[in-house]
């Protein structure tokens, strides 16, 4: 009987476990062409819709998170399609099993297949907080304008948003790898400019404590070098 109790105990914590620290990650699901992404990462989360093929960006919504249990009280700073809800929380609930996520929100579940476990160097949720202009490398303190990014075990994206206006300007994102101090882009969704999915950037890239040294070519040709700052607030 005790072997019993405590193999049930076990089972109950271990699943508890599970169901409060692997939500971490990416997941994605299917809706004919369009993939539905989900990044978790440090306390922070988006939503992306798009369409690889066809290069077309539907939306995206994201901001900070806690779990309790199996529930998650995302708090909304930015929203693409329904700006009005930016500044509150929604509850989801949601049940982890194996390399499926199980997400219910509004009373509409949904089921999302893993795509990483959120283990990776360059994992987290950066600031922008330095940028070379003429020479010098200038410091950005980030205020209500503020340009994120939220990478995963092997996903990315970028969010430039205004918390007190509620205005967005701009998001990019898709796959990446890190290896040997290079990082490398895969763009596969890019709102404002849908010529540019399909394409690869490489970056000469390092991490010193909190923060991440990233420099090379943009999207259009320019030189950058930025300071990335990691667990800033939002």
């Amino acid at each position: 009987m005790k072997n019993a109790i405590l193999f049930f105990a076990v089972t109950f914590l271990s699943t508890a476990a599970i169901s409060q620290t692997s939500v971490a990650g990416s997941w994605s699901r299917q809706e004919g062409s369009f993939t539905v992404t989900w990044l978790f990462q440090d306390g922070f989360y988006s939503c992306i819709k798009y369409d690889v093929t066809n290069k077309v960006f539907s939306y995206t919504k994201g901001g900070s998170y806690t779990g309790n249990g199996n529930e998650l009280q995302m708090n909304l700073a930015f929203h693409t399609t329904e700006k009005e809800k930016i500044g509150t929380t929604e509850t989801a609930t949601i049940v982890v099993k194996e390399q499926t996520l199980k997400l219910t929100t509004n009373g509409v579940e949904e089921n999302y297949k893993r795509v990483d476990d959120g283990k990776n160097a360059l994992a987290g949720h950066w600031l922008i907080t330095g940028r070379m202009n003429n020479g010098t490398m200038q410091t950005i303190t980030p205020g209500a304008r503020r340009t994120i990014k939220l990478l995963t075990g092997t996903r990315f994206q970028w969010i430039a948003i205004n918390s007190e206006t509620k205005e967005f300007f701009g998001t990019g994102g898709g796959t990446y790898t890190f290896v040997n101090g290079k990082y490398t882009e895969h763009i596969e969704f890019f709102s404002r400019d849908s010529t540019r999915v399909g394409a690869s950037l490489s970056f000469d890239g390092k991490v010193e404590g909190s923060n991440w040294h990233h420099s090379g070519l943009s999207s259009k040709g320019d030189p950058i070098n930025e300071i990335w700052t990691k667990g800033l607030k939002l």
